[in-house]
C-alpha cells in the first residue's frame, strides 16, 4: 500500500508538473502572437537632415522684372548667416542678383554695402558712392523700394535711411517707409 501512495503522489507530481508547462508554453506564444500584431520599427529617413538643412529658411528678396515692376523672388539661406547683421546680409543679397532670368537687380554695377544698423525700426544702410550712378528717377525708385520691400519683410523694420559712404546724400535726403 506504501509503493501504490507513493506512486499516486508522483502520478499527481508529474501531472502538474505536466499542467504548468503546458500554461507556461501557451502564455510564451502568447507573448510572441501579440507582440508580431504590435511591431514598431524605428523610422530611418532615407537622408540624414544635416544641421545646415536644419537651419535653413526662406527669405523673400525683391527685384525688378522686365516691365520695371517689383516683384518677390525666395531664396534658401542658412539662417545662421542672419545672425551678425541681418540687414546687411540681406542688401548683399540683392546687390548679388536674383536667381531668376526675368528679373534683375536695380542698384548700379560695383555697388557695395559698407554697413547697416537699426535704430527705433529705421535701417540706416552705408552704401559705396557706385549708388549713385543710377541712370533716371525710375532706377531710383526702384533702388529704394525693392530694399524697403525686402527689409521690411523683417518685423522690426518700419522703414530705411540712405548713406552714401557715412554721409546723407541730397539724392537720398529721406527716411524711406513703406506704404500700404
Amino acid at each position: 500500500m506504501k509503493n501504490k501512495k507513493i506512486l499516486f503522489l508522483l502520478i499527481c507530481v508529474l501531472i502538474i508538473i505536466l499542467i504548468s508547462l503546458f500554461f507556461i508554453i501557451r502564455n510564451f506564444n502568447n507573448k510572441n502572437v501579440s507582440s508580431e500584431n504590435n511591431t514598431y520599427s524605428d523610422y530611418t529617413p532615407e537622408e540624414e537632415i544635416s544641421s545646415q538643412q536644419m537651419r535653413e529658411t526662406i527669405v523673400n528678396l525683391y527685384f525688378v522684372n522686365s516691365d520695371n515692376n517689383i516683384k518677390s523672388e525666395g531664396k534658401h539661406i542658412d539662417s545662421a548667416v542672419l545672425l551678425q547683421n541681418p540687414y546687411k546680409k540681406l542688401v548683399e543679397l540683392l546687390l548679388d542678383g536674383p536667381q531668376t532670368e526675368n528679373l534683375t537687380k536695380p542698384f548700379p554695377d560695383n555697388t557695395k554695402i559698407l554697413d547697416a544698423s537699426i535704430e527705433n525700426n529705421c535701417v540706416t544702410l552705408n552704401f559705396s558712392e557706385e549708388l549713385l550712378n543710377y541712370t533716371d528717377d525710375t532706377q531710383k525708385y526702384n533702388i529704394i523700394n525693392t530694399t524697403l520691400n525686402t527689409l521690411t519683410g523683417l518685423n522690426e523694420v518700419n522703414s530705411i535711411k540712405i548713406l552714401i559712404n557715412n554721409s546723407a546724400s541730397e539724392k537720398f535726403e529721406e527716411e524711406y517707409t513703406l506704404s500700404h
